[in-house]
């Protein structure tokens, strides 16, 4: 595929996409977006908050670890974590910097602040709005579909911004319909290195650090660690294993350290880039080889 091929740029805006940096599960951290940006709307600390989420996401969050928050779990503490330590700006970092003060006013405000979990059914898999209350005043904010995608922002009755809403498309992002398997593998033979190579090394960096965290630390399961302790570390098939599963174990479990999604889960995101870098490894490919090869298994997997 050659530069002037118009799937070429769109390849590449599709990786931009959907390789980027997230705190947590991603579920939680998209309520945590949602709920900052309606306090930010707001402007101003709520007296009253409402969530609504649909099945999935409920399922999804009340049980997780919200990073940064000294292992608080579920729907509530998400978006509290948003509302009294989030930068909305971040979007899926939106709580990657958390200061202790911060963390103590978010139990104070769980403790103090009428919060409301209610479950929405407009058909969509992936919706989730939160209302911030302050006196007379309040802030809506609905995101569906995909993990950052504002659809609504609404003030005290007027609409500051809205999208319709028309099923469980993917508006906003480059097409998907393009992608397929030939052009996929020509894409990642033949694309300049240096078109990818910061977003595919800031992957290779994340994922690599967090499942080593995930092996050094006691997280989870530790899945990671007892395949290493079982089976040794000779063979390259069980460190690939070994490095996915650690790194779900940790960030799954509370780990505050960013993970590279793909198709907005950071478990596929790590599935689908640390066994190539631990094959990559072995093998003593180059570079450039072992960014082919994280290029084409990122395609794949959509």
């Amino acid at each position: 595929m050659t530069k002037d091929n118009l799937k070429y740029s769109a390849y590449i805006q599709i990786l931009e996409e959907e390789l980027v940096p997230a705190m947590g599960c991603t579920e939680p951290i998209a309520l945590a977006y949602c709920a900052a940006k309606a306090r930010e709307v707001l402007g101003a600390m709520p007296e009253k908050v409402v969530i609504g989420a649909s099945g999935s996401i409920i399922k999804n969050v009340k049980s997780v670890i919200v990073p940064n928050t000294d292992h608080m779990k579920g729907i509530p503490a998400a978006a509290v974590a948003g509302i009294v330590g989030g930068d909305a700006s971040k979007e899926l970092e939106v709580i990657a910097q958390v200061s202790p003060e911060k963390i103590v006013a978010m139990r104070n405000f769980l403790e103090t602040t009428p919060i409301t979990v209610e479950h929405v059914d407009n058909g969509l898999t992936f919706e989730i709005v939160v209302t911030l209350y302050k006196g007379e005043d309040y802030a809506k904010v609905r995101i569906v579909n995909y993990h950052t995608n504002i659809v609504l922002i609404e003030k005290n009755g007027e609409k500051l911004f809205e999208v319709v809403v028309d099923g469980e498309g993917e508006s906003g992002l480059t097409d998907r319909s393009i992608l397929n398997i030939a052009e996929i593998y020509d894409f990642a033979e033949s694309v300049d290195v240096e078109d990818v190579k910061t977003i595919l090394a800031r992957q290779i960096q994340y994922n690599t650090a967090i499942a080593q965290e995930g092996l050094r630390g006691n997280y989870g399961s530790n899945i990671g660690s007892i395949l290493l302790e079982t089976y040794g570390d000779e063979s390259v098939m069980i460190r690939a294993k070994a490095m996915a599963a650690a790194g779900s174990d940790a960030r799954m479990n509370g780990c505050e350290m960013p993970v590279i999604i793909n198709s907005g889960s950071g478990n596929q995101g790590m599935t689908t880039s640390l066994p190539v870098i631990e094959y990559a490894k072995e093998l003593k490919v180059s570079e450039e080889k072992r960014q082919k090869q994280a290029r084409q298994r990122n395609r794949k997997d959509l």
